[in-house]
Parts: C-alpha cells; structure tokens; sequence
C-alpha cells in the first residue's frame, strides 16, 4: 500500500512557513542595504527578492496547465522596501491561490518546466522553494555582513 508523505496542503503550509521566515529576512534589512549591499559578484537581496516575485506566478500556472512562460527578465518595480514587502506579500496571496489548484495527478506527470531539464511536476515546484530558500540564504549573509542578526532560521 502506497502512503502520501507531502501532500498538497502539506506544501503549502511549509512553503508558507518559508515565506514568512523570507519576509521576516526583508523586514530585518535597513532600506538602503536592502537595494545597495551586496558582496561582489552578487545581486542585492532586494534584486533576488524580485526574482522571487517575478517567477512564482509563472512557475504555479505552469505546474497547473503544462504551459510554461518565462518572462524575459525580473521585475524592478519596488523601490522601497514598503513596495517591496507589498509585493512580496502579493505573491504570497497568489501562492494560496494558485497552489491549490495544481491539480493532483500534475505533481508527478513528467513535464519539461525548461528546455532540457523534464522532471517530475512537484520536482519543479521543490526547485522554486530551494531557490527562495537559497536567495533567504545569502540574504542571512548579507544580514551578518551588516552586523545584524538574521531571524531564526526554525522559526517558520
């Protein structure tokens, strides 16, 4: 008898989880910081938040209809870090929209999010969770950097 470790609603709420310990992250960066440090050869933590921003619609309404577009670059619409969370906070909305409505047989029909790369739909849908995880991460970096602490990593 099979058994269902991660379901649906299971990955929403981590991802959730994982959503308010990224905005906790914005939050806990000075304005200025947030758009202009960054250690060379890395963007702004702000840059890699609209990125997040940028590709978390597409990536949800592929996994819901096997179309996947890509926009041609990242969003630069938030120069504040107010815009910022607001947008953050948008996409966070549209996660608890769209997600629900992958539907279930979708998470594990082979699909080819992007050229080259055809895996397992929910192995798609875990990329874009380690990405935001990743990005989080050297935002943490950029935090110590600043002398700041970052907030709990476990409390999600």
């Amino acid at each position: 008898m099979a058994s269902t470790v991660l379901t649906p609603a299971v990955l929403l709420e981590h991802w959730l989880g994982h959503r308010r310990l990224t905005r906790r992250t914005i939050e806990a960066f000075p304005e200025e910081a947030l758009f202009e440090h960054h250690i060379p050869g890395m963007r702004p933590f702000a840059a890699m938040v609209a990125e997040l921003n940028t590709f978390l619609v597409p990536t949800l309404q592929g996994a819901i209809s096997g179309t996947w577009a890509w926009p041609d670059g990242t969003r630069k619409d938030a120069t504040s870090k107010e815009a910022l969370l607001a947008a953050f906070d948008a996409m966070t909305i549209e996660l608890e929209r769209l997600l629900p409505a992958v539907p279930e047989q979708r998470y594990l029909e082979l699909d080819e999010p992007v050229p080259g790369r055809r895996e397992p739909v929910i192995a798609s849908l875990l990329y874009f969770l380690d990405n935001e995880v990743h990005h989080r991460a050297q935002g943490f970096t950029y935090l110590r950097h600043l002398g700041i602490e970052p907030p709990p990593f476990f409390a999600r």
